[in-house]
């Protein structure tokens, strides 16, 4: 099993959404970063836990857990021109973007926020508090998915 950290703006698709989903399920569409892609569409498989991280937001941080459900697939919203994540350059036929699904688990006990997450000495290697790494998708090592659990 792998860890991950998956970010979302909760005003686009937060926490919230997730648990509201038909059977606590949605899939994790619109990544237009490669490195992101790669992950998603190589590496990660079900079975996978997930931080859910709230970004762009007064108190951006972790504040549940997700699993991975399907590993990944093309990413519709690519070839569709009404959506906000379409790729003209995107073809069905080789699809450039990918997707998972992933399924709500439980929320944090409390948000633990980014601000506390850089400050812990555990965590200076953690790719989410590395400075100018903005990426939506990352992984996270089985010390450091522990020790945020214990900061709970």
């Amino acid at each position: 099993m792998q860890y991950w950290l998956m970010k979302s703006e909760p005003d686009e698709f937060g926490i919230d959404d997730l648990e509201q989903s038909p059977d606590r399920t949605a899939h994790w569409d619109g990544v237009r970063n490669y490195q992101a892609r790669n992950m998603m569409r190589d590496q990660m498989r079900k079975g996978d836990q997930v931080f859910f991280y709230h970004s762009n937001t007064a108190v951006p941080g972790i504040v549940g857990i997700a699993e991975v459900v399907r590993e990944g697939y093309p990413d519709h919203t690519a070839f569709d021109p009404e959506d906000p994540h379409h790729d003209p350059r995107s073809d069905p036929g080789n699809p450039r973007w990918f997707m998972v699904d992933v399924r709500f688990r439980r929320r944090l006990d409390r948000i633990i926020p980014l601000r506390e997450l850089k400050a812990d000495p555990a965590l200076a290697d953690m790719h989410l508090v590395r400075r100018g790494n903005r990426l939506s998708v990352m992984p996270v090592t089985e010390a450091q998915w522990r020790h945020i659990l214990t900061l709970e």
